[in-house]
Protein backbone atom coordinates (compact mmCIF):
# COMPACT_ATOMS: atom_id res chain seq x y z
CA UNK A 1 0.00 0.00 0.00
CA UNK A 2 1.34 3.34 -0.96
CA UNK A 3 0.61 6.83 -0.36
CA UNK A 4 3.74 8.45 -1.93
CA UNK A 5 2.25 11.26 -4.44
CA UNK A 6 3.87 9.64 -7.14
CA UNK A 7 1.79 6.72 -7.94
CA UNK A 8 0.58 4.92 -10.74
CA UNK A 9 -3.21 5.32 -10.15
CA UNK A 10 -2.74 9.07 -9.36
CA UNK A 11 -1.36 9.56 -12.68
CA UNK A 12 -3.49 7.43 -14.41
CA UNK A 13 -6.55 9.19 -12.67
CA UNK A 14 -5.17 13.00 -13.44
CA UNK A 15 -4.11 12.14 -17.07
CA UNK A 16 -7.58 12.24 -18.90
CA UNK A 17 -8.02 15.53 -17.11
CA UNK A 18 -4.67 17.30 -18.11
CA UNK A 19 -5.99 16.09 -21.78
CA UNK A 20 -9.01 18.33 -21.36
CA UNK A 21 -7.08 21.11 -20.59
CA UNK A 22 -4.69 20.72 -23.43
CA UNK A 23 -7.67 20.19 -25.66
CA UNK A 24 -9.28 22.81 -24.32
CA UNK A 25 -6.32 25.57 -25.33
CA UNK A 26 -5.77 23.50 -28.97
CA UNK A 27 -7.10 25.49 -31.64
CA UNK A 28 -10.87 24.01 -32.27
CA UNK A 29 -10.01 24.18 -36.67
CA UNK A 30 -7.06 21.83 -36.35
CA UNK A 31 -9.40 18.67 -36.46
CA UNK A 32 -6.43 16.42 -37.01
CA UNK A 33 -4.05 17.92 -34.17
CA UNK A 34 -7.44 17.53 -32.12
CA UNK A 35 -7.97 13.98 -32.90
CA UNK A 36 -4.25 13.16 -32.38
CA UNK A 37 -4.00 15.09 -28.88
CA UNK A 38 -7.28 13.04 -27.24
CA UNK A 39 -6.12 9.68 -28.90
CA UNK A 40 -2.26 10.01 -27.46
CA UNK A 41 -3.68 11.29 -23.98
CA UNK A 42 -6.18 8.04 -24.01
CA UNK A 43 -3.18 5.83 -24.60
CA UNK A 44 -0.73 7.51 -22.04
CA UNK A 45 -3.59 6.69 -20.06
CA UNK A 46 -4.04 3.39 -20.61
CA UNK A 47 -0.19 2.77 -20.66
CA UNK A 48 0.02 4.07 -17.24
CA UNK A 49 -3.12 2.08 -15.76
CA UNK A 50 -1.06 -1.16 -17.17
CA UNK A 51 1.60 -0.26 -14.20
CA UNK A 52 -1.28 -0.35 -11.70
CA UNK A 53 -1.71 -4.34 -13.28
CA UNK A 54 1.98 -4.93 -13.30
CA UNK A 55 2.60 -3.12 -9.51
CA UNK A 56 -0.33 -4.81 -7.69
CA UNK A 57 0.29 -6.91 -5.05
CA UNK A 58 -2.61 -10.18 -5.44
CA UNK A 59 -1.76 -11.24 -2.05
CA UNK A 60 -3.65 -8.73 0.04
CA UNK A 61 -6.80 -7.52 0.02
CA UNK A 62 -6.06 -4.03 1.33
CA UNK A 63 -6.29 -1.44 -1.39
CA UNK A 64 -3.18 -0.13 -2.64
CA UNK A 65 -1.82 2.76 -4.47
CA UNK A 66 -3.92 5.16 -1.68
CA UNK A 67 -3.72 8.59 -1.76
CA UNK A 68 -5.24 10.83 0.32
CA UNK A 69 -5.78 15.15 0.62
CA UNK A 70 -7.60 16.53 3.39
CA UNK A 71 -10.24 18.72 1.54
CA UNK A 72 -13.08 18.38 4.20
CA UNK A 73 -11.26 17.46 7.22
CA UNK A 74 -13.15 19.76 9.27
CA UNK A 75 -16.32 17.47 8.36
CA UNK A 76 -14.36 14.52 8.49
CA UNK A 77 -14.62 13.65 4.79
CA UNK A 78 -11.11 13.29 2.80
CA UNK A 79 -10.44 12.79 -0.92
CA UNK A 80 -8.95 9.58 -0.48
CA UNK A 81 -8.81 6.87 -3.58
CA UNK A 82 -6.88 3.72 -4.31
CA UNK A 83 -7.45 -0.13 -5.24
CA UNK A 84 -8.17 -3.50 -4.79
CA UNK A 85 -9.00 -6.42 -7.28
CA UNK A 86 -12.37 -5.70 -7.32
CA UNK A 87 -12.04 -2.26 -8.92
CA UNK A 88 -8.57 -3.01 -10.77
CA UNK A 89 -9.94 -4.61 -14.44
CA UNK A 90 -12.79 -1.99 -14.13
CA UNK A 91 -9.98 0.71 -14.58
CA UNK A 92 -8.31 -1.20 -17.21
CA UNK A 93 -11.26 -1.32 -19.12
CA UNK A 94 -12.33 2.21 -19.16
CA UNK A 95 -8.93 3.40 -20.15
CA UNK A 96 -8.78 0.22 -22.92
CA UNK A 97 -12.75 1.30 -24.17
CA UNK A 98 -11.74 4.82 -24.27
CA UNK A 99 -8.99 4.09 -26.55
CA UNK A 100 -11.55 2.56 -28.93
CA UNK A 101 -14.56 5.05 -28.74
CA UNK A 102 -11.68 7.98 -30.10
CA UNK A 103 -10.56 5.31 -33.10
CA UNK A 104 -13.78 4.44 -33.94
CA UNK A 105 -14.70 7.61 -34.30
CA UNK A 106 -12.05 9.17 -36.39
CA UNK A 107 -14.27 9.72 -40.07
CA UNK A 108 -17.57 9.48 -38.49
CA UNK A 109 -17.91 12.45 -36.09
CA UNK A 110 -17.68 15.23 -38.44
CA UNK A 111 -19.00 18.05 -36.08
CA UNK A 112 -17.75 19.91 -33.06
CA UNK A 113 -14.40 17.39 -32.66
CA UNK A 114 -12.93 18.98 -30.33
CA UNK A 115 -16.07 19.34 -27.61
CA UNK A 116 -16.76 15.28 -28.73
CA UNK A 117 -13.18 14.51 -27.68
CA UNK A 118 -13.27 16.54 -23.95
CA UNK A 119 -16.74 14.71 -23.44
CA UNK A 120 -15.09 11.08 -23.85
CA UNK A 121 -11.94 12.32 -21.60
CA UNK A 122 -13.89 13.93 -19.18
CA UNK A 123 -16.16 10.74 -18.46
CA UNK A 124 -12.94 8.89 -18.45
CA UNK A 125 -11.98 10.62 -15.94
CA UNK A 126 -14.96 10.57 -14.04
CA UNK A 127 -15.16 6.67 -14.25
CA UNK A 128 -11.69 6.01 -13.64
CA UNK A 129 -12.81 8.00 -9.80
CA UNK A 130 -15.85 6.34 -9.48
CA UNK A 131 -13.66 2.94 -9.23
CA UNK A 132 -10.83 4.45 -7.46
CA UNK A 133 -12.40 6.64 -4.83
CA UNK A 134 -12.93 5.46 -1.23
CA UNK A 135 -14.95 8.08 0.27
CA UNK A 136 -19.30 7.50 0.17
CA UNK A 137 -19.16 11.40 -0.82
CA UNK A 138 -17.41 11.93 -3.93
CA UNK A 139 -18.38 8.37 -4.95
CA UNK A 140 -21.81 10.03 -5.57
CA UNK A 141 -20.38 12.94 -6.64
CA UNK A 142 -18.31 11.32 -9.42
CA UNK A 143 -21.42 8.78 -9.76
CA UNK A 144 -23.80 11.46 -11.07
CA UNK A 145 -21.03 13.49 -12.77
CA UNK A 146 -20.80 10.44 -15.58
CA UNK A 147 -24.46 11.41 -16.77
CA UNK A 148 -23.18 15.05 -17.94
CA UNK A 149 -20.99 14.15 -20.68
CA UNK A 150 -23.19 11.29 -21.21
CA UNK A 151 -26.10 13.29 -21.94
CA UNK A 152 -23.98 15.31 -24.35
CA UNK A 153 -22.87 12.60 -26.27
CA UNK A 154 -26.40 11.02 -26.65
CA UNK A 155 -27.68 14.33 -27.19
CA UNK A 156 -25.30 15.85 -29.47
CA UNK A 157 -23.55 13.51 -31.36
CA UNK A 158 -26.72 10.74 -31.76
CA UNK A 159 -27.11 9.55 -34.82
CA UNK A 160 -31.28 9.69 -35.30
CA UNK A 161 -33.92 12.11 -34.67
CA UNK A 162 -35.09 10.90 -30.99
CA UNK A 163 -31.97 10.80 -29.90
CA UNK A 164 -32.80 14.54 -27.31
CA UNK A 165 -35.60 11.88 -26.12
CA UNK A 166 -32.89 9.10 -25.35
CA UNK A 167 -30.51 11.63 -23.97
CA UNK A 168 -33.00 13.06 -21.13
CA UNK A 169 -34.25 9.27 -20.51
CA UNK A 170 -30.56 8.40 -19.69
CA UNK A 171 -30.55 11.44 -17.61
CA UNK A 172 -33.47 11.68 -15.56
CA UNK A 173 -33.95 7.86 -14.87
CA UNK A 174 -30.34 7.63 -13.47
CA UNK A 175 -30.98 10.94 -11.64
CA UNK A 176 -34.38 10.20 -10.09
CA UNK A 177 -32.91 6.80 -8.59
CA UNK A 178 -29.71 8.07 -7.53
CA UNK A 179 -31.47 10.95 -5.17
CA UNK A 180 -32.79 7.86 -3.02
CA UNK A 181 -28.72 6.85 -2.37
CA UNK A 182 -28.32 10.47 -1.84
CA UNK A 183 -30.63 10.35 1.01
CA UNK A 184 -29.12 7.31 2.40
CA UNK A 185 -25.73 8.81 2.43
CA UNK A 186 -27.02 11.59 4.05
CA UNK A 187 -28.60 9.11 7.25
CA UNK A 188 -25.12 7.07 7.35
CA UNK A 189 -23.10 10.41 7.92
CA UNK A 190 -25.21 11.81 10.34
CA UNK A 191 -25.04 8.18 11.96
CA UNK A 192 -21.85 7.63 11.57
CA UNK A 193 -20.07 10.89 11.44
CA UNK A 194 -17.74 9.76 8.12
CA UNK A 195 -18.36 8.62 4.65
CA UNK A 196 -14.93 6.80 4.58
CA UNK A 197 -15.86 3.73 3.07
CA UNK A 198 -12.80 1.29 5.15
CA UNK A 199 -14.63 3.19 8.30
CA UNK A 200 -18.00 2.71 7.24
CA UNK A 201 -16.95 -0.74 6.85
CA UNK A 202 -16.74 -1.30 10.25
CA UNK A 203 -20.33 0.52 11.44
CA UNK A 204 -22.94 -1.18 13.07
CA UNK A 205 -26.47 -0.64 11.14
CA UNK A 206 -29.70 -2.14 13.28
CA UNK A 207 -31.58 -4.51 10.71
CA UNK A 208 -34.50 -2.15 10.35
CA UNK A 209 -31.72 1.15 8.91
CA UNK A 210 -30.34 -1.68 6.63
CA UNK A 211 -32.90 -2.73 5.02
CA UNK A 212 -34.27 1.36 4.75
CA UNK A 213 -30.19 1.88 3.58
CA UNK A 214 -30.18 -1.09 1.43
CA UNK A 215 -33.17 0.13 -0.84
CA UNK A 216 -32.31 3.46 -0.84
CA UNK A 217 -28.89 2.08 -2.54
CA UNK A 218 -30.79 -0.67 -4.67
CA UNK A 219 -33.03 1.87 -6.76
CA UNK A 220 -29.51 4.02 -7.55
CA UNK A 221 -27.45 0.25 -8.66
CA UNK A 222 -30.43 -1.02 -10.11
CA UNK A 223 -31.31 1.39 -12.78
CA UNK A 224 -27.28 1.95 -13.68
CA UNK A 225 -27.07 -2.23 -14.76
CA UNK A 226 -30.47 -1.77 -15.64
CA UNK A 227 -32.35 -4.39 -13.58
CA UNK A 228 -36.17 -5.18 -14.77
CA UNK A 229 -38.14 -3.01 -14.24
CA UNK A 230 -35.67 -0.23 -14.81
CA UNK A 231 -33.94 -1.11 -17.67
CA UNK A 232 -36.53 1.41 -20.15
CA UNK A 233 -34.02 3.78 -20.77
CA UNK A 234 -31.21 1.29 -21.91
CA UNK A 235 -32.79 0.11 -25.70
CA UNK A 236 -33.49 4.28 -26.25
CA UNK A 237 -30.17 5.72 -25.74
CA UNK A 238 -28.56 2.62 -27.40
CA UNK A 239 -30.51 2.59 -30.29
CA UNK A 240 -29.64 7.04 -30.70
CA UNK A 241 -26.36 6.86 -29.32
CA UNK A 242 -22.97 7.21 -31.89
CA UNK A 243 -21.04 3.93 -31.90
CA UNK A 244 -18.48 4.93 -29.52
CA UNK A 245 -21.35 6.23 -26.96
CA UNK A 246 -22.89 2.32 -27.25
CA UNK A 247 -19.26 1.38 -26.53
CA UNK A 248 -18.99 3.12 -23.64
CA UNK A 249 -22.36 2.78 -22.30
CA UNK A 250 -22.39 -0.86 -22.68
CA UNK A 251 -18.90 -1.39 -21.77
CA UNK A 252 -18.69 0.30 -18.50
CA UNK A 253 -21.81 2.90 -17.51
CA UNK A 254 -23.71 -0.80 -17.10
CA UNK A 255 -21.01 -2.01 -14.56
CA UNK A 256 -20.96 0.49 -12.24
CA UNK A 257 -24.36 -0.72 -11.01
CA UNK A 258 -22.73 -4.30 -10.28
CA UNK A 259 -19.45 -2.49 -8.39
CA UNK A 260 -21.76 -0.47 -6.70
CA UNK A 261 -23.78 -3.71 -5.21
CA UNK A 262 -19.99 -5.37 -4.16
CA UNK A 263 -18.64 -2.05 -3.08
CA UNK A 264 -21.24 -0.32 -0.63
CA UNK A 265 -24.03 -3.08 -0.56
CA UNK A 266 -23.23 -6.05 0.77
CA UNK A 267 -20.31 -5.15 2.77
CA UNK A 268 -22.08 -2.44 4.86
CA UNK A 269 -25.68 -4.07 5.22
CA UNK A 270 -24.97 -7.91 5.19
CA UNK A 271 -28.19 -8.55 7.14
CA UNK A 272 -30.45 -6.56 4.27
CA UNK A 273 -28.02 -8.22 1.45
CA UNK A 274 -29.24 -11.58 2.79
CA UNK A 275 -32.82 -10.39 3.51
CA UNK A 276 -33.12 -9.10 -0.14
CA UNK A 277 -31.86 -12.05 -2.32
CA UNK A 278 -34.90 -13.90 -3.19
CA UNK A 279 -35.82 -10.37 -3.86
CA UNK A 280 -32.95 -9.85 -6.35
CA UNK A 281 -33.02 -13.59 -7.89
CA UNK A 282 -36.95 -12.83 -8.50
CA UNK A 283 -35.91 -9.79 -10.60
CA UNK A 284 -32.70 -11.23 -11.99
CA UNK A 285 -34.81 -14.11 -13.47
CA UNK A 286 -37.15 -12.30 -14.93
CA UNK A 287 -34.19 -10.06 -16.35
CA UNK A 288 -32.41 -12.92 -17.98
CA UNK A 289 -35.83 -14.54 -19.78
CA UNK A 290 -37.96 -11.82 -20.24
CA UNK A 291 -35.12 -10.06 -21.84
CA UNK A 292 -34.00 -12.68 -24.04
CA UNK A 293 -37.28 -13.16 -25.30
CA UNK A 294 -37.68 -9.70 -25.68
CA UNK A 295 -34.14 -9.53 -28.09
CA UNK A 296 -35.95 -12.77 -30.25
CA UNK A 297 -38.36 -10.00 -31.23
CA UNK A 298 -36.49 -6.87 -32.14
CA UNK A 299 -35.90 -5.84 -35.51
CA UNK A 300 -33.02 -2.93 -34.49
CA UNK A 301 -29.41 -3.98 -34.58
CA UNK A 302 -28.71 -2.29 -31.58
CA UNK A 303 -31.87 -2.97 -29.81
CA UNK A 304 -30.68 -6.19 -30.27
CA UNK A 305 -27.47 -6.05 -28.43
CA UNK A 306 -28.86 -3.44 -25.83
CA UNK A 307 -31.70 -6.20 -24.56
CA UNK A 308 -29.31 -8.76 -24.41
CA UNK A 309 -27.15 -6.60 -22.24
CA UNK A 310 -29.80 -7.21 -19.74
CA UNK A 311 -29.87 -10.43 -19.85
CA UNK A 312 -26.13 -10.82 -19.19
CA UNK A 313 -26.58 -8.51 -16.30
CA UNK A 314 -29.13 -10.16 -15.04
CA UNK A 315 -26.70 -13.03 -14.81
CA UNK A 316 -24.26 -10.99 -13.01
CA UNK A 317 -26.80 -9.99 -10.37
CA UNK A 318 -28.10 -13.45 -9.92
CA UNK A 319 -23.61 -14.51 -8.91
CA UNK A 320 -23.16 -11.22 -6.73
CA UNK A 321 -26.61 -12.17 -4.65
CA UNK A 322 -25.21 -15.60 -4.38
CA UNK A 323 -23.08 -14.63 -1.51
CA UNK A 324 -20.60 -17.45 -2.62
CA UNK A 325 -17.03 -16.55 -3.19
CA UNK A 326 -17.72 -18.41 -6.75
CA UNK A 327 -20.66 -16.61 -7.95
CA UNK A 328 -18.94 -13.31 -6.99
CA UNK A 329 -15.75 -14.27 -9.08
CA UNK A 330 -17.93 -15.42 -12.17
CA UNK A 331 -20.20 -12.05 -11.79
CA UNK A 332 -17.24 -9.65 -11.59
CA UNK A 333 -15.63 -12.00 -14.78
CA UNK A 334 -18.58 -11.93 -16.35
CA UNK A 335 -18.52 -8.08 -16.05
CA UNK A 336 -15.32 -7.90 -17.90
CA UNK A 337 -16.10 -9.69 -20.48
CA UNK A 338 -19.90 -8.60 -21.46
CA UNK A 339 -17.59 -5.07 -21.48
CA UNK A 340 -15.54 -6.38 -24.29
CA UNK A 341 -17.77 -8.28 -26.00
CA UNK A 342 -20.80 -6.39 -26.06
CA UNK A 343 -18.59 -3.02 -27.21
CA UNK A 344 -17.47 -5.29 -29.76
CA UNK A 345 -20.58 -6.12 -31.37
CA UNK A 346 -21.50 -2.31 -31.26
CA UNK A 347 -18.92 -2.09 -33.18
CA UNK A 348 -19.56 -4.76 -35.89
CA UNK A 349 -22.70 -3.00 -35.71
CA UNK A 350 -21.68 0.52 -35.98
CA UNK A 351 -19.59 -0.64 -38.92
CA UNK A 352 -22.69 -1.80 -40.77
CA UNK A 353 -24.10 1.26 -40.01
CA UNK A 354 -21.50 3.89 -41.17
CA UNK A 355 -21.51 2.03 -44.68
CA UNK A 356 -25.20 2.05 -45.04
CA UNK A 357 -26.92 4.21 -42.61
CA UNK A 358 -29.70 1.48 -41.08
CA UNK A 359 -29.57 -0.74 -38.75
CA UNK A 360 -33.03 -2.87 -39.77
CA UNK A 361 -32.41 -6.25 -39.73
CA UNK A 362 -34.63 -6.73 -42.76
CA UNK A 363 -31.95 -5.00 -45.00
CA UNK A 364 -28.70 -7.55 -44.42
CA UNK A 365 -28.63 -10.77 -45.55
CA UNK A 366 -26.05 -12.85 -47.00
CA UNK A 367 -22.82 -10.59 -46.26
CA UNK A 368 -20.45 -13.38 -45.78
CA UNK A 369 -20.29 -13.15 -50.11
CA UNK A 370 -18.97 -9.33 -49.95
CA UNK A 371 -17.93 -8.36 -46.62
CA UNK A 372 -16.09 -11.90 -45.42
CA UNK A 373 -13.36 -10.45 -42.76
CA UNK A 374 -16.34 -8.87 -41.19
CA UNK A 375 -18.05 -11.99 -40.84
CA UNK A 376 -15.29 -13.76 -39.91
CA UNK A 377 -15.51 -11.03 -36.72
CA UNK A 378 -18.89 -11.29 -36.28
CA UNK A 379 -18.81 -15.18 -35.90
CA UNK A 380 -16.43 -14.91 -32.90
CA UNK A 381 -18.17 -12.09 -31.37
CA UNK A 382 -21.55 -13.77 -31.37
CA UNK A 383 -20.46 -17.03 -29.88
CA UNK A 384 -18.83 -15.11 -27.11
CA UNK A 385 -21.67 -13.27 -26.59
CA UNK A 386 -23.61 -16.56 -26.11
CA UNK A 387 -20.81 -18.17 -23.71
CA UNK A 388 -19.40 -20.89 -26.20
CA UNK A 389 -16.64 -22.72 -24.54
CA UNK A 390 -13.42 -20.98 -24.95
CA UNK A 391 -14.52 -17.46 -24.80
CA UNK A 392 -14.51 -15.24 -22.13
CA UNK A 393 -18.36 -14.96 -21.45
CA UNK A 394 -17.90 -19.22 -20.73
CA UNK A 395 -15.67 -19.16 -17.84
CA UNK A 396 -17.89 -15.91 -16.24
CA UNK A 397 -21.41 -17.90 -16.77
CA UNK A 398 -19.78 -21.03 -15.60
CA UNK A 399 -18.69 -20.01 -12.76
CA UNK A 400 -22.11 -17.58 -11.92
CA UNK A 401 -24.08 -21.29 -11.94
CA UNK A 402 -21.48 -22.49 -10.13
CA UNK A 403 -22.35 -20.45 -6.82
CA UNK A 404 -25.53 -19.87 -7.21
CA UNK A 405 -25.71 -23.90 -7.37
CA UNK A 406 -24.88 -23.61 -3.91
CA UNK A 407 -27.62 -21.13 -2.63
CA UNK A 408 -30.60 -22.27 -5.20
CA UNK A 409 -30.97 -25.06 -7.37
CA UNK A 410 -34.14 -23.61 -9.03
CA UNK A 411 -32.33 -20.43 -9.70
CA UNK A 412 -29.84 -22.51 -11.18
CA UNK A 413 -32.21 -24.09 -13.62
CA UNK A 414 -34.12 -21.06 -14.47
CA UNK A 415 -31.22 -19.26 -14.94
CA UNK A 416 -29.86 -22.28 -17.35
CA UNK A 417 -32.82 -21.32 -19.18
CA UNK A 418 -31.77 -17.88 -20.11
CA UNK A 419 -27.88 -19.24 -21.38
CA UNK A 420 -30.23 -21.19 -24.14
CA UNK A 421 -31.94 -18.64 -25.22
CA UNK A 422 -29.06 -16.31 -25.28
CA UNK A 423 -27.53 -19.32 -27.69
CA UNK A 424 -31.21 -18.49 -29.70
CA UNK A 425 -30.73 -15.12 -30.42
CA UNK A 426 -27.11 -15.02 -30.74
CA UNK A 427 -27.15 -17.59 -33.94
CA UNK A 428 -30.33 -16.18 -35.17
CA UNK A 429 -28.88 -12.69 -35.68
CA UNK A 430 -25.73 -14.16 -37.26
CA UNK A 431 -27.66 -16.43 -39.70
CA UNK A 432 -29.56 -13.55 -40.93
CA UNK A 433 -27.28 -10.99 -41.94
CA UNK A 434 -24.06 -13.17 -42.66
CA UNK A 435 -26.11 -15.98 -44.48
CA UNK A 436 -29.08 -15.97 -47.15
CA UNK A 437 -29.14 -14.16 -50.36
CA UNK A 438 -27.36 -11.60 -50.70
CA UNK A 439 -30.39 -8.09 -50.92
CA UNK A 440 -28.15 -6.01 -53.79
CA UNK A 441 -32.42 -4.00 -53.95
CA UNK A 442 -31.02 -2.23 -50.86
CA UNK A 443 -27.10 -1.77 -51.45
CA UNK A 444 -25.11 -1.20 -54.04
CA UNK A 445 -21.85 -0.68 -52.57
CA UNK A 446 -20.21 -3.11 -50.28
CA UNK A 447 -16.69 -2.75 -48.54
CA UNK A 448 -15.21 -5.33 -46.04
CA UNK A 449 -13.49 -3.86 -42.54
CA UNK A 450 -10.59 -1.31 -43.36
CA UNK A 451 -7.88 -1.59 -41.65
CA UNK A 452 -8.28 0.66 -39.14
CA UNK A 453 -11.36 -1.17 -38.26
CA UNK A 454 -9.67 -4.97 -38.50
CA UNK A 455 -7.16 -3.66 -35.69
CA UNK A 456 -9.44 -1.84 -34.04
CA UNK A 457 -11.66 -5.27 -33.60
CA UNK A 458 -7.95 -7.51 -33.11
CA UNK A 459 -7.58 -6.72 -29.29
CA UNK A 460 -11.07 -7.48 -28.46
CA UNK A 461 -10.92 -11.03 -29.93
CA UNK A 462 -7.44 -11.35 -28.22
CA UNK A 463 -8.77 -10.43 -25.15
CA UNK A 464 -11.71 -12.60 -24.71
CA UNK A 465 -9.39 -15.65 -26.28
CA UNK A 466 -6.85 -14.56 -23.24
CA UNK A 467 -9.36 -14.43 -21.04
CA UNK A 468 -11.46 -17.68 -21.95
CA UNK A 469 -8.47 -20.02 -22.04
CA UNK A 470 -6.49 -18.48 -18.87
CA UNK A 471 -8.95 -16.82 -16.81
CA UNK A 472 -6.68 -17.38 -13.88
CA UNK A 473 -4.26 -14.59 -15.04
CA UNK A 474 -7.42 -12.35 -13.76
CA UNK A 475 -8.95 -14.56 -10.89
CA UNK A 476 -5.60 -14.24 -9.12
CA UNK A 477 -6.32 -10.37 -8.77
CA UNK A 478 -9.38 -10.73 -6.91
CA UNK A 479 -8.89 -13.64 -4.99
CA UNK A 480 -8.22 -12.21 -1.87
CA UNK A 481 -10.64 -9.04 -2.07
CA UNK A 482 -13.61 -11.26 -2.38
CA UNK A 483 -12.67 -13.17 0.26
CA UNK A 484 -12.60 -10.16 2.51
CA UNK A 485 -16.16 -9.05 1.27
CA UNK A 486 -17.47 -12.79 2.07
CA UNK A 487 -15.92 -12.80 5.55
CA UNK A 488 -17.94 -9.15 5.75
CA UNK A 489 -20.66 -10.98 5.01
CA UNK A 490 -20.78 -13.25 8.07
CA UNK A 491 -22.87 -11.50 10.24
Amino acid sequence: MTTELFNPLLITSLTPFCGVIILHFTPSTSIHLCRLVGLYISCLTFIFSLFIWIEFDSNTSLFQFVYTANWLQEWNIYYTIGVDGISLFFILLTTFLTIICILISWNSVQILIKEYLICFLVLEFCLIQVFSVLDLLFFYIFFESVLIPMFLIVGVWGSRLRKIRAAYQLFLYTLIGSLLMLLGLVCVYFQTGTTDIQLLWQAQFSEFRQLILWLAFFASFAVKIPMIPFHIWLPEAHAEAPTAGSVILAGILLKIGGFGFLRFSLPLFPSASIFFTPFVFSLSLIAVIYASLTTLRQIDLKKIIAYSSVSHMGFVTIGIFSLTFQGIEGSILLMISHGLVSSALFLCIGILYDRHKTRIIKYYAGLIQVMPIFGIFFLFFSFANLGFPGTSSFIGEFLVLFGVFRASILVTILASVGMVLGAAYSIWLFNRIIFGILKTQYFSFFQDVSRREFWILIPFVLSILWIGLYPNSLLYEFHFSIINLIEQLKI
